[in-house]
């Protein structure tokens, strides 16, 4: 085990690169991972990172990968279902609570399911199964699985619409293309806008993989659309966003999935995208390392193999630029480190060539 760790260490310096560009540099921190999906960053400097075939591991404040962690939830990894979101407790310094999101089930019946567990060292203990979407369903695609807080304590969750499963979206008795708000023992929190549908927060999404909220508590998310359409909203508790009565996109096969765009009482996106870029990780910029990008939205993209940076000004995308192009590789997630520096998943596998296996890099300024 020790010789593992010693050369997953020399890997990860072997493999760091610092090419300088537009103010910037990318060093690679971890290579040889299976997919990874999310990053979280912990008091002490060490990261987790989830891998989607059901594997959480701590990367350590001197880049070694540490083995897979023990206590992991039985996750269902099929399609484009797996462990999702790993999010530490907002008191995490004290707690050691971890809060997850994955697929659980079978190829019958599963749903987006979270979970909270206590770290130690190299298990979790103490595991709890907190939310389950209801009602289950038989396809492994459009999960959402996205994990985030509220200014308020609350936790919020993003749903998909499960593809078959698809008008489901635009009704309140189910939990099919929805955001969801929970206190953290998973109850539902009060306040949430439907009496009737307590867990609901917002309806009517396609797969949102996308969730970020800003220093002031406004809530972005986005979504993949089918054939173009891909969405930036802002989330509003009891809003509904539309699909697929309403949608930017056409199916797959060429097909109208809606003649309409917008609807009474339905919310329009502040971005689209069409043709799809298939957007993944969702961060708003907030650090110090890079102050002119301080408020602005970073959007990872599979489709282009880059990060799009949007500009909001009073709530309105008045700029878009493309970055990080030259890794060159689909791009999973995008988050902030508490030092302001910029971290990247790729999205590879572990038995993949070096170039295209599952990496952690960190963007910082140029020299």
């Amino acid at each position: 085990m020790q010789f593992l760790r010693r050369l997953a260490l020399l890997m990860a310096f072997a493999a760091a690169s610092a090419h300088a560009s537009n103010g910037y540099q990318i060093q690679t921190i971890a290579t040889g991972l299976d997919f990874p999906w999310n990053i979280a960053f912990l008091p002490d400097g060490d990261r987790l990172v989830t891998e989607l075939g059901g594997q959480l591991r701590r990367i350590s404040a001197d880049n070694t990968i540490g083995p897979p962690i023990e206590g992991i939830p039985p996750v269902y990894y099929a399609g484009q279902g797996g462990f999702f979101d790993v999010l530490p407790d907002p008191d995490f310094a004290n707690n050691q609570l971890l809060y997850l999101s994955f697929s659980a089930g079978d190829k019958a019946s599963n749903a987006t399911t979270v979970a909270r567990a206590r770290l130690s060292e190299d298990s979790l203990e103490d595991l709890t199964v907190l939310f389950s979407a209801s009602p289950k369903k038989s396809t492994a695609v459009h999960y959402g699985g996205r994990l985030a807080w509220l200014p308020d304590g609350t936790l919020l969750l993003t749903t998909g619409d499960g593809w078959e499963y698809r008008e489901l979206s635009q009704g309140l008795n189910t939990h099919f293309g929805k955001t969801i708000r929970m206190n953290k023992d998973g109850s539902p929190a009060q306040g949430n806008p439907f009496p009737n549908a307590p867990y609901v927060w917002t309806y009517g999404h396609r797969n949102p993989q996308g969730l970020a909220v800003s220093e002031g508590g406004v809530v972005y998310a986005h979504e993949h659309g089918p054939r173009g359409g891909d969405e930036v909203n802002v989330l509003v508790p009891g809003n509904n966003y539309g699909w697929p009565a309403i949608t930017y996109g056409i199916d797959y096969n060429g097909a109208y999935v809606s003649p309409f765009t917008e609807a009474p009482g339905m919310q329009q996106p502040i971005h689209v995208w069409t043709p799809s870029i298939a957007p993944s990780g969702l961060m708003i910029y907030e650090g110090d390392l890079f102050p002119e990008w301080r408020g602005d939205l970073f959007v990872s993209a599979l489709v282009d193999n880059e990060v799009r940076r949007l500009d909001i000004k009073d709530g309105k995308v008045v700029e878009e630029e493309a970055l990080f192009a030259e890794v060159a590789t689909r791009l999973r997630e995008i988050r902030q480190a508490p030092d302001g520096s910029i971290y990247l998943l790729t999205d590879g596998r572990a038995d993949s060539a070096e170039s295209n296996a599952g990496q952690v890099l960190r963007v910082v300024p140029g020299s």
